[in-house]
């Protein structure tokens, strides 16, 4: 099998998900195509090469369904001859696009992809799709559904994690996300958007708050607690479930929860044979990927199996990772990845994450693995891992080697 490369990766800043969002006018088709346009012309592709477009984003309805990865490429600069594929792994779609991408190169499938996502949040609302897991109880029931806010909680309750915790959490993702912002550690990726003028609408990420601190923090109500407390009340089904929590201590509300955002990122993942051809140089060389399915009520544990299967496909430990990235769905999920591998903090997320600068479902993944890579080559660290949770429980991950 042959290996599968980085060539490039870009995003665009991400703007706050509402009507008052610099983003709120773009759609996720028009969105897309601007970033597959950035791929485009900053490597000067000729996107003949290119075997598909493998595009991830989770409310496919409306402006965001009828494989909108297609009508993407077709709304681009890109040959109308590179088909498109739309896919949906939920909070893991941007990585899972990746992972396909790559794994399609090493079976000789292609020499050249381009796999990503989108998300507009502030247009088509997270859960508009009515998905079963949420709406059918005949599998709501079987699963023990409870809502992701609340699958944050019982992380929290069951390994431990204080109010506190999660909002120190919080205050420091905010605080890395500025400084990082600050010294211009984003530049290599992020695109300016622009309006149909030509005019710059938005190139810094819109959700973040860096005066944040404990104190303001603290003033704010668990997000999740009424919806787990009234009648029937979702924390009685987790106790279901788990009969040995006494009850749901509610730790998580809007400050130290990812932010919803619009945007969108893409990856040029393609073979050697295919730098040489066009003239591109590799920037990483993705060595290993895993996927895993988890508790469905929990949830958000999958980051910890998924590193287990991706370290051991690797033929790695987590100490031969020199920087890592965890998706901050909630503070509680990455706190659990730290307690679980006894990771040095000042390794993980060195940038800020979900928190501060916000979580565009399908693109998060194709974002902190191109943030991963821009910072594994600022700081000359070898090698990387990028890790989310996934919602119904699942959870993605994939290694990747500077060459």
């Amino acid at each position: 099998m042959s290996d599968a490369y980085i060539y490039d990766a870009v995003r665009s800043p991400r703007g706050k998900g509402r009507k008052d969002g610099a983003l709120h006018e773009v759609t996720a088709l028009r969105l897309s195509a601007e970033v597959l346009n950035a791929v485009k012309d900053r490597n000067g592709l000729d996107t003949r090469a290119v075997e598909d477009v493998i595009w991830g984003n989770v409310t496919q309805v409306g402006e965001q369904g009828g494989c909108l990865a297609r009508s993407a490429v077709l709304a681009s600069d890109f040959d109308e001859r590179v088909p498109g594929v739309a896919i949906n792994r939920f909070c893991a779609s941007g990585l899972e696009a990746v992972n396909m991408a790559a794994n399609q190169v090493r079976a000789g499938a292609g020499e050249a992809y381009v796999a990503g996502g989108v998300e507009m949040m502030g247009r088509v609302p997270m859960g508009s799709d009515g998905a079963a897991i949420a709406v059918d109880p005949s599998l709501a029931m079987k699963s023990y559904f409870v809502p992701q806010g609340i699958a944050a909680d019982i992380i929290a309750t069951e390994f431990g994690f204080s109010r506190d915790d999660c909002d120190a959490y919080a205050v420091e993702s905010q605080r890395r996300a500025a400084a990082a912002w600050e010294d211009g550690r984003f530049a290599r990726s992020v695109i300016t958007v622009r309006d149909q003028n030509g005019m710059a609408i938005l190139d810094r990420d819109e959700h973040m708050r860096p005066g944040t601190d404990m104190q303001s923090l603290g003033g704010l109500k668990p997000a999740f607690k009424e919806q787990g407390e009234s009648m029937p009340g979702f924390d009685k089904v987790a106790i279901m479930k788990y009969p040995h929590l006494e009850r749901i201590e509610h730790v998580h509300h809007a400050g130290n929860s990812s932010g919803i955002v619009d945007g969108a990122a893409a990856v040029l993942v393609g073979s050697k044979a295919f730098g040489e051809a066009h003239g591109l140089t590799p920037r990483a060389r993705i060595r290993a990927s895993a996927k895993v399915g988890t508790d469905p009520t929990i949830m958000l544990t999958g980051p910890v199996p998924a590193t287990e299967k991706v370290l051991e496909a690797a033929g790695m430990e987590i100490g031969d990772i020199g920087l890592v990235e965890v998706n901050e769905a909630f503070s509680a999920v990455v706190l659990r990845f730290l307690q679980a591998f006894g990771v040095d903090h000042a390794r993980v997320n060195v940038n800020g994450g979900a928190i501060a600068m916000g979580h565009p479902l399908g693109a998060t993944g194709a974002m902190i693995l191109g943030t991963l890579l821009d910072e594994m080559e600022r700081r000359d660290a070898e090698t990387g891992l990028a890790t989310l949770c996934v919602a119904s429980g699942m959870g993605s991950a994939t290694i990747i080697e500077r060459v």
